[in-house]
């Protein structure tokens, strides 16, 4: 549909050109709460975990237990995460999506604030997080509601802030789906149809979840060169990457970062956690097959863990030490650029 943001990038303040937007991850997270996924510990021995601050004292046991510590899941503080992602401005960068959607903290004000503060462009998300993120009459709520919730939430703003989103997304699965998850998605495809924003997809972490999240949104009209596949670096098998390069939907590396062996599962799903270097060398192959034009990247910056602070990597990883391994690898500069500025441009653009 036609509207005042064809042609435009809707960020939390206001419409830009695609021209402004530069330097652009499609996959972090500003702000988040992630104690959706908090687990009681059954042994009385690991539960003092529980309450402990992220300290050099637990970090080098806590990714095993990452769904047992509270401190973790929680990225809320404000001025923290403002000199957080100021780092990722000053090597550099210039746009990041935030893709908090609704369930886990999405706040469109301070994202707001952070944009002011840092002078980064934030594209926020819209629709609904992963099903342990649901509120409690998400299985009530008809299809219709929840596209005009994603509709209103684009074209009007949050609530009563004002505040837009600039993309639908992420969009949270688990595998395998249920009747609810799929609606969902159903009513992201129809509010993207509606609006011409594009569509961000956290995947079931399991081969076949993939074509069908994607089948899902192309039954219901959406465009899947409109629909970012999330998380891909965690699917091995580079013949199901191809499946879905095939229909045209953009391919997302957005784990950047993240090269921790104890990761076993989310939700009891298995998780493989590949190194920067297999993230690389897959990309490479994505290139060779011709599809550059459909690869976007990112750190998904979402625990506390993740933070310079806390001994993570950081938002400015991928500019500050990916980009200078690719150069060395043999990334052309307009491989590069192609990556972090023409592929998100072109997403992100309205339609």
């Amino acid at each position: 549909m036609n509207s005042e943001r064809s042609g435009k990038i809707q960020t939390v303040l206001g419409l830009i050109e695609p021209s402004e937007l530069g330097i652009t991850l499609t996959h972090e997270h500003a702000l988040i709460d992630l104690s959706c996924y908090f687990v009681m510990p059954e042994e009385a021995t690991e539960r003092w975990y529980v309450d402990k601050p992220l300290t050099m004292e637990i970090l080098g046991g806590i990714h095993n237990r990452w769904a047992n510590n509270k401190d973790l899941q929680l990225l809320i503080d404000e001025k923290d995460q403002t000199e957080e992602i100021y780092k990722y401005y000053l090597a550099g960068g210039n746009s990041f999506v935030d893709t908090t959607s609704i369930g886990i903290g999405r706040d469109p004000l301070a994202l707001a604030r952070m944009s002011r503060a840092t002078g980064l462009n934030i594209i926020m998300g819209a629709s609904h997080y992963v099903p342990v993120s649901y509120p409690d009459d998400m299985d009530e709520r008809s299809e219709q509601q929840i596209t005009d919730q994603i509709i209103g939430d684009i074209t009007v703003g949050v609530k009563d802030t004002g505040i837009k989103s600039g993309i639908i997304g992420e969009v949270g699965n688990f595998w395998p789906t249920n009747e609810t998850s799929r609606k969902i998605l159903r009513a992201s495809a129809h509010a993207s149809v509606e609006t011409g924003a594009a569509i961000l997809i956290h995947p079931g972490f399991h081969p076949d979840a993939l074509m069908h999240h994607l089948n899902d949104l192309i039954e219901a009209g959406a465009d899947p060169s409109r629909v970012i596949m999330g998380h891909l670096d965690t699917f091995p098998n580079m013949d199901v990457i191809k499946q879905i390069a095939d229909t045209g939907a953009y391919l997302e590396y957005d784990t950047f970062g993240s090269e921790d062996t104890v990761w076993g599962a989310v939700a009891d799903q298995p998780i493989f956690i590949p190194t920067d270097v297999q993230r690389m060398q897959r990309i490479e192959n994505l290139i060779e097959w011709g599809y550059e034009s459909q690869i976007v990247i990112a750190q998904d910056v979402c625990f506390k863990s993740h933070l310079t602070s806390h001994g993570g990597k950081g938002y400015s990883h991928i500019l500050e030490s990916i980009v200078p391994r690719m150069r060395k690898r043999g990334f052309s500069n307009e491989n590069i650029d192609n990556i972090l500025i023409e592929n998100p441009k072109r997403i992100l653009t309205f339609k």
